[in-house]
């Protein structure tokens, strides 16, 4: 049987009960906060934690993961801005299209792994979060992230392959969400990424932020490039798209920068080297984690499909070396925990493995440009 969610005023259901019904999606195609959520009461994120665990109360304990310490000099002088990269995976993906051939449908049911994947961002609580695959929006992340004090901003894809998908919740996309307690937004802005001249199915969007803290600025963008073999050059002209973006809004790196993105794309591929040989000084935060600090991880999603099994390093988490330090960054799941049957599963509810770093300012970037 299905774990209830508690009883009739369960936070979590109350808060779920409050949002807005899937049918609401497509009045909103241009996706930016709404206003229905910010009026309700706030949630205390340990209620909700709670609440998510009541409902995964059959499903095996969350994997655990530890940080890696990698801090070089002197403690900052502020509180560390911590960012998470996640492709959480599209539900109407997940159950139709992807054909995850040893993760039972079971696993995959919305109403449990909705829990999974809040349980996982409540476990490190991101100042920053950058989602891709997301296709319940409007009805679960925007209103219960709100409510959490995130400012919330979505950019759904032209033409999601979810709605391809029988019984779909709207199109997936891009989403980013900061704490408007840490930070202020200066600028927004949701980038559809061209390739040869022509407007793509793929998405960005690049906010300035300035840190209450510090009142130092900084841009933050969330991507997810076009997927499968055969596509490397098309990948390659839409990140050089979402760079000269990156530039203009940066003033060609004065102002900091994150990157985070699912950018289908393997170390080897001329786009990984387009970001890092690119004028704005960017460095991969997750190849700080390898003995020589010049390699990425081995895998970042892991599954199998009906052709075989998928291991690869798609998902980064790009920074401007002169201007920001990495303190630290959150292992990876090894291979023993994924187990056999890879991902997702009745443990982690998606094919790909959340990222998590921690960033303070440098005290001198200019002197390193």
């Amino acid at each position: 049987p299905v774990c209830s969610m508690g009883n009739s005023t369960s936070r979590l259901y109350s808060a779920l009960a409050k949002t807005l019904s899937s049918s609401a999606v497509s009045q909103h195609q241009d996706c930016l906060e709404q206003p229905d959520s910010a009026r309700l009461d706030p949630i205390d994120p340990k209620d909700l934690l709670e609440e998510c665990q009541i409902v995964l109360q059959k499903r095996p304990p969350r994997f655990q993961r530890d940080f890696v310490d990698l801090k070089k000099n002197a403690a900052a002088n502020h509180r560390p801005i911590r960012v998470m990269q996640w492709n959480i995976l599209a539900q109407a993906l997940g159950e139709g299209k992807d054909n995850f051939v040893q993760c039972p449908m079971e696993a995959l049911k919305w109403e449990e792994r909705k829990c999974l994947i809040l349980e996982e961002i409540l476990a490190y609580k991101p100042d920053i979060l950058c989602l891709q695959e997301v296709d319940h929006y409007f009805d679960t992340f925007e209103p219960l992230l709100s409510r959490l004090g995130y400012q919330c901003t979505f950019f759904p894809k032209p033409w999601s392959p979810c709605l391809d998908v029988e019984q779909n919740n709207g199109p997936d996309g891009c989403a980013l969400f900061f704490l408007k307690d840490r930070f202020e937004l200066i600028n927004s802005a949701n980038i559809r990424l061209t390739a040869m001249k022509l407007k793509t199915n793929q998405v960005a969007i690049a906010q300035t932020l300035k840190c209450n803290e510090t009142g130092r600025l900084f841009c933050i963008a969330v991507t997810h490039l076009k997927a499968r073999t055969g596509w490397e050059r098309f990948r390659s002209a839409q990140g050089c798209d979402l760079l000269q973006n990156l530039k203009s809004i940066t003033q060609g790196a004065k102002i900091p920068l994150i990157i985070c993105g699912d950018f289908n794309a393997e170390p080897t591929e001329e786009v990984y080297r387009e970001f890092s040989n690119s004028s704005l000084n960017l460095n991969s935060a997750y190849k700080l984690l390898s003995p020589d600090g010049q390699s990425e991880p081995p895998y970042t999603t892991w599954k199998i499909r009906p052709s075989g099994e998928c291991r690869h390093t798609l998902d980064y988490i790009w920074y401007s070396q002169h201007a920001l330090n990495v303190n630290s960054a959150l292992g990876l799941l090894t291979e023993e925990q994924i187990g056999p049957n890879r991902l997702p599963s009745f443990n982690y509810p998606s094919d790909h493995l959340s990222l998590v770093c921690d960033f303070s300012f440098n005290q001198d970037p200019d002197r390193l440009l």
